[in-house]
């Protein structure tokens, strides 16, 4: 089989199936292995969950002998741990770097892959697996100039390895997303004048991040193996407690008190779990998304400012809130100022600097914080070719259909790990990559056991489950939001909300069941 991508999922990938008995050949574009922890190598770049559960179950050893230093850790450290994990399994050797994946084709007759790469590649293999990540595909915005101007231009997505220096430099952040109000902060603290031009706010809540203490970390270690079955268990791959009450049946003391603590915790599911119709009543949410704007208000000066960074346009966690570190406190700053390019739009970048509809703006570096086409991207990057000379992209133009979020009807032997229709982004990525992987390993296995060659989703279990993952959201305040989990970030891409809600426990619930029913709603053959 092949694996495409050596980032976390590929990573277990391999390991899980060269363990299994498997021919495994993994195909890797980056140097070496890392995945979006090797790209994204921005100031401030960290995991948004913490770093005793952001990281593999598969291996008790492992468990043991790591040891973070951080609550949140930050992308070098995770870099380390997934080298030290390579390392240990030794996994490099199976691993073609610096090669890009350019095409996927199953031939009917042998009934298997022939892939081929950048590098002129060609391989055959009954099985492609695509762990290619959700958030791998950075996506430049869409502005006219971009080629013209004079200066540096960064992607959050893509930052150079050596680091950039910004020492009395004016620079220019397009985006206030996830990487924007990671980075903003510390780009501040360098440039001589930030600009920060911003389309959306978004919501954000600080991370009280620190050093994790040796008594945290060694009573961890102690219950590792409880804690992690109580993961399984949870709605979000993160154990957290859930208030089963309305965010309107209490009292407006009680819930500001509710909110506060939420807000104090430093953990990014913490307040949406507040309340159980947080993500279903616009009344309810509206009392968590005002909580969170008084805060605003009350870390930043300006009242003009602090408007323009509370968001209203969309309810509270309808698009992924973030953690931040000072990220509202350092437009405090006299060398930090905010334009607001949803009133005053940009026009085009310039030679030495950006135009907006209401000024000119000088500039020496560019940092685009402009994110990623989510999901689908990463996996209509190659072109991906099934039955009868059917492409993914054709197949896909509505909007991405796939039977649990796993398997696409006319595409046998391939999976999509975390794809579109599966709880991914919405969880601790790494919970919901490891019971993909477990899947697919056992899934193989026993085709294997039982002489069998190929497995590939019916038409109708794929309608179905596309039908349920879009009813259960349409139940929710998310599709109510632009935000790139609706694929709202990228022109002309098909507003559809791709992640899955039903959460960790009941989507794990559902992969079995279909298993144990001799893979239902598959045809093997």
């Amino acid at each position: 089989m092949v694996v495409v991508g050596a980032g976390i999922a590929g990573l277990y990938a391999l390991k899980r199936l060269r363990d299994g008995g498997f021919d495994v050949q993994v195909f890797e574009a980056a140097s070496d292995v890392g995945g979006t922890w090797w790209w994204n190598r921005y100031p401030g770049a960290r995991c948004d969950i913490e770093s005793m559960d952001y990281s593999y179950s598969f291996s008790p050893e492992l468990e043991q002998e790591w040891t973070w230093t951080e609550r949140y850790a930050t992308q070098p450290e995770i870099l380390r741990y997934l080298n030290h994990v390579a390392d240990r399994f030794d996994l490099r050797r199976q691993v073609q770097f610096d090669t890009r994946v350019t095409s996927a084709t199953w031939d009917d007759g042998a009934g298997r892959w022939t892939v081929a790469t950048d590098q002129g590649d060609t391989v055959s293999a009954q099985f492609c697996v695509m762990a290619v990540g959700c958030l791998s595909a950075a996506k430049d915005p869409e502005i006219d100039g971009i080629d013209t101007f004079a200066g540096p231009t960064y992607h959050t997505g893509r930052w150079p390895h050596e680091g950039v220096d910004f020492s009395g430099q004016r620079v220019g952040v397009i985006g206030t997303g996830s990487s924007g109000i990671q980075s903003i902060p510390l780009i501040a603290q360098q440039a001589g004048h930030l600009t920060v031009f911003q389309r959306t706010p978004n919501f954000a809540m600080p991370a009280r991040n620190g050093p994790l203490d040796e008594a945290r970390i060694q009573q961890r270690k102690a219950t590792y193996r409880t804690h992690r079955a109580a993961v399984l268990e949870s709605h979000t791959g993160v154990v957290v407690e859930l208030h089963d009450q309305s965010a309107l049946a209490v009292s407006d003391d009680e819930r500001e008190a509710t909110y506060e603590a939420a807000w104090e915790s430093g953990t990014l599911f913490a307040l949406l779990a507040s309340y159980n119709d947080l993500l279903i009543d616009p009344a309810a949410n509206e009392t968590a998304a005002e909580f969170v704007r008084r805060r605003i208000r009350e870390l930043v000066h300006d009242p003009e400012v602090a408007e323009l960074l509370s968001p209203r346009t969309y309810p509270f966690g309808a698009k992924r809130a973030c953690l931040d570190t000072d990220y509202y406190a350092t437009f405090n700053r006299p060398n930090v100022s905010l334009v607001d390019v949803r009133a005053t739009p940009i026009v085009e970048i310039t030679p030495t600097g950006l135009r907006t509809t209401a000024a000119d703006f000088d500039l020496d570096a560019l940092v685009f914080a402009t994110g990623f086409d989510a999901m689908t991207g990463p996996l209509l990057g190659p072109t991906i070719t099934g039955r009868r000379g059917a492409a993914l992209r054709d197949a896909w133009a509505a909007g991405p259909r796939s039977y649990l979020g796993i398997a696409v009807s006319g595409f046998p032997n391939l999976f999509t790990i975390t794809g579109p229709g599966s709880p991914s982004v919405l969880t601790n990525m790494i919970v919901s990559i490891e019971q993909h992987i477990d899947w697919v390993a056992a899934c193989i296995t026993s085709l294997r056991e039982r002489d069998l060659h190929t497995i590939e989703a019916t038409p109708d279990a794929e309608a179905f489950w596309v039908d349920h993952v879009n009813e259960v959201a349409s139940f929710t305040l998310y599709p109510t939001a632009d935000s790139w989990y609706m694929g709202a970030n990228v022109p002309g891409k098909p507003r559809v909300f791709m992640p899955y809600i039903g959460g960790v426990a009941y989507y794990r619930e559902v992969c079995a069941d279909v298993a144990a029913d001799d893979y239902r709603g598959f045809a093997l053959a």
